[in-house]
């Protein structure tokens, strides 16, 4: 699914035009961005956490030529879904 696709059915769900619901999205993502690079950690009660991880330094090798190369630290978002949702996909 495309943030397009995502913006058109948040507007036929909650009964809004698209572009209110455009601007709330982007609201939503910088914010959350914001708060990540700030805390580190944002939990959202019923749907799951997000957390930035440190990823060290670590070898790896060129798929092309098998050479080894290093791969330089550095910071990834990580996601665990909460109980409701992992209940509500199964």
């Amino acid at each position: 699914m495309t943030k397009g696709e995502l913006i058109s059915q948040i507007a036929v769900a909650g009964q809004v035009k698209k572009a209110d619901v455009e601007r709330t999205l982007n609201a939503f993502i910088k914010t959350m961005v914001d708060i990540l690079q700030q805390q580190g950690r944002i939990s959202l009660a019923g749907f799951g956490t997000f957390t930035v991880t440190e990823r060290r330094e670590r070898e790896g090798r060129n798929p092309q030529t098998g050479e080894p190369i290093k791969i330089a630290a550095t910071k990834v978002v990580k996601f665990k879904p909460g109980k409701s949702l992992k209940d509500t996909i199964k």
